[in-house]
């Protein structure tokens, strides 16, 4: 709007001052109606001209963890002789504001160029904070140009400068994890098998791998190769994780990064890193409108998929967490241990502790972390719940499962390790 109020009061000036010229028969008048027209002119072509022959291109990563500071590269190139002036470098950024739930879908004004020489190039960086997990469409990055009278704004769009950009879950460190092993997997020495589970017999020996038993260590060939060698057994169990997410609808409280969504994706991505980083093996199984279900697996490659389907995941699901883990009851195995992300409303702590039962009788064990609803509401607009959860709480209690109760603003490495 200021910009064609800019041109129409140069338009009547300019108008004003040729009618003013053609009643008198001076020189003067016509002079001044000139230069007028002539700037009028020069303002609507110069821009034009200006972004004539100048290209623009984006170099950024394409992942990211939540809470890092990532820096995007532009850089800015004249090919055309002349020197160009005052441009303008604007770029849709939708990463930008998400933590408040604003996500900024508008084109970005990020700053101005005074002077680039015929021929060259212009390279600055801007340095931007991962605000809220998701997958961004970024781009496309553009330049813009008003100058020098501001009657007309000319904006050129980069070429391939519309890219996928990836935040990823925060992570925490985990030291440790009460965990137990699961029949017929892999075994690992330095974790608990269940009972019955039987020897393993020996199988070979192999290089040194984080989280291996340093009981298992054989001290002669480590001796003789000057590298820590040990002693590789047939399985007959394993410590095995299952990490059951909750993307129901109504099991989400809060807002932005602090609502129990948001903990439980990082606590999940968290608690997988964990296992692909003491090789063991893992699955996730979560129902949202798209159901996010990894199979048993372990490794870099592995943990990279989950972390591409956590950075979407979303509560957007119905189905309530009772049945997931019905679901999860029916497949999972003997001495597996089951990770429970618990942040559903009251009414469902019953089918819910239906479900854990059922999972106890299948031989799962059952690890537990229940979310404080009333901590992630506004302030005052929270229940007190706690006295009406104890059926919950005592459930837990009754069946031996660890519970860890995670509260808004909580350090989530201080809840996993005490």
């Amino acid at each position: 709007m200021a910009i064609r109020r800019r041109f129409w009061i140069l338009a009547g000036f300019a108008l004003a001052a040729y009618a003013g010229a053609i009643a008198r028969e001076q020189s003067l008048p016509w002079l001044l109606a000139a230069l007028i027209g002539g700037g009028l002119l020069s303002g609507l072509l110069w821009p034009y001209l200006l972004l004539k022959r100048v290209a623009i291109r984006r170099i950024a990563p394409q992942r990211a963890l939540e809470g890092d500071t990532v820096r995007f590269e532009f850089e800015v190139h004249n090919r055309g002789r002349l020197p160009r002036f005052m441009l303008e470098l604007a770029d849709r950024l939708p990463f930008v504001g998400a933590a408040e739930q604003a996500p900024g879908a508008d084109t970005r004004l990020l700053g101005g160029i005074a002077y680039i020489p015929g021929g060259g190039r212009r390279r600055f960086e801007l340095a931007l904070q991962c605000e809220k997990r998701g997958f961004y469409r970024l781009g496309p990055v553009g330049l813009a140009s008003s100058f020098p009278l501001g009657l007309a704004e000319v904006r050129i769009a980069g070429e391939r400068t519309t890219q996928g950009f990836t935040i990823y879950p925060k992570l925490f460190p985990i030291q440790a994890l009460a965990l137990l092993g699961a029949p017929s997997q892999i075994h690992r020495g330095a974790y608990c098998l269940p009972e019955g589970a039987g020897a393993a017999e020996f199988a070979g020996l192999r290089e040194y791998r984080s989280g291996d038993n340093p009981r298992h260590v054989h001290w002669p060939t480590t001796a003789r190769m000057n590298e820590l060698m040990v002693k590789e057994f047939e399985p007959l169990a394993s410590a095995c994780l299952y990490i059951a997410l909750d993307l129901a609808k109504d099991a989400n409280v809060g807002r932005g990064r602090h609502s129990t969504l948001e903990y439980a994706i990082r606590i999940a991505a968290s608690v997988a890193g964990y296992a692909c980083r003491q090789n063991i093996h893992s699955r996730l199984l979560g129902y949202g409108t798209q159901a996010v279900r990894f199979a048993s697996g372990k490794g870099d490659l592995h943990f990279q998929n989950i972390l591409d389907a956590l950075a979407v995941a979303d509560s957007d699901g119905r189905t309530p967490y009772a049945e997931l883990l019905t679901d999860i009851a029916l497949h999972c195995q003997r001495g597996e241990t089951v990770v429970l992300l618990l942040s559903e409303p009251l009414h469902r702590d019953a089918a819910t502790l239906q479900a854990l039962a059922l999972l106890r009788a299948r031989g799962a064990n059952l690890l537990a972390v229940t979310f404080d609803r009333d901590s992630f509401l506004p302030s005052g607009a929270g229940v007190d719940t706690a006295p009406r959860r104890r059926d919950l709480t005592l459930g837990l209690l009754e069946m031996g499962v660890p519970n860890l109760t995670v509260r808004k603003g909580d350090d989530l490495t201080e809840v996993f390790n005490p």
